[in-house]
């Protein structure tokens, strides 16, 4: 349960269909709100080729059961988009199914090496992947850009370093009103953002707490929402609390149920860190159906 003692302050607003978005079927889908499986909300909204905002919350609530389906329908083309992006990006960048990588760091956060994307970057395997280089703080205000309706955001950070001349996402500028040097950074638009929650109801709106990242920013960006959640509570829950809320159900597209999907990331309040398991993730297992544990996670959670 989450932590006590804040100030409430007003009530959340009770989701209906006329303050709702449609959901992936078109509609709020009547008494079961937004709800789909994890098989479909992955087949309605990530395209081949789309482009994915995921691992939003820095070394926790990490969506694994969300990407492993994502393998499992063999989404190729994907152009991921991340801050210090976990093992999931590995994962799918061994699995073939990634093209462009938009983030600031990607590796095992255990072990450190993110040996199937070190292949496919220096060797081109399982396919050629483009890397667009971030810091946490540069894709932050990219996806806030984007959220915000501009087309850009500036900053100083990263002038005078090679990721400000790492790709078309960054362009040096003056201040308008100083002169003073600043770096522009081009706004970032996620197709779909997926977050993992500690409860959420049917109807999308759902609450997190601990450490919360880029999530913000990207479900503000990004053009559907997907909300996986460990817990699916009444809205009378959603409405106790309303301080927790992370993001209300008139933004979410869709809703999964799927208990234990950020494992072996931690949870805050539900579950730790299994270091065994990113242990596990060993160099020369990087290959389609060779990960460790991975073919039988997909095989596990056909839902």
């Amino acid at each position: 349960m989450p932590p006590d003692g804040a100030d409430p302050g007003p009530d959340a607003a009770e989701p209906g269909p006329d303050r709702a978005e449609p959901g992936p079927g078109g509609a709020d889908r009547g008494p079961a709100g937004k709800l789909v499986t994890m098989r479909e909300a992955v087949a309605r909204l990530v395209s081949p080729g789309a482009r994915l905002a995921c691992g939003l919350a820095l070394e926790a609530a990490i969506p694994f059961a969300f990407t492993h389906e994502v393998i499992r329908q063999d989404r190729r083309g994907l152009h991921l988009v991340g801050p210090i992006a976990d093992a999931v990006f590995d994962q799918l960048i061994g699995a073939g199914c990634v093209a462009t990588v938009e983030a600031a760091w990607v590796g095992n956060v255990t072990t450190g090496s993110g040996y199937c994307f070190r292949r496919a970057v220096e060797h081109g395997r399982p396919a050629p992947l483009t890397v667009r280089q971030h810091t946490n703080l540069t894709i932050s205000l990219a996806l806030q850009a984007q959220a915000s309706g501009v087309g850009f955001l500036p900053t100083r950070t990263a002038l005078g370093s090679a990721i400000a001349s790492d790709h078309d996402g960054f362009q040096p500028i003056a201040c308008p009103f100083t002169g003073a040097p600043l770096l522009a950074v081009r706004a970032v638009a996620p197709d779909v953002a997926v977050a993992h929650v500690q409860r959420a109801d049917r109807h999308g709106n759902a609450q997190a707490w601990g450490n919360l990242g880029v999530t913000l920013e990207a479900l503000g960006a990004a053009r559907a929402v997907v909300v996986v959640a460990e817990e699916l509570v009444d809205t009378a829950t959603i409405r106790a609390a309303p301080w927790h809320t992370l993001v209300p159900g008139a933004l979410v597209t869709a809703v999964v149920h799927e208990p234990g999907g950020t494992h072996p990331a931690p949870l805050q309040g539900v579950r730790g860190h299994d270091a065994a398991a990113y242990r596990g993730l060993r160099p020369g297992e990087c290959d389609r159906g060779g990960l460790p544990g991975l073919a039988r996670a997909l095989g596990a959670r056909r839902r």
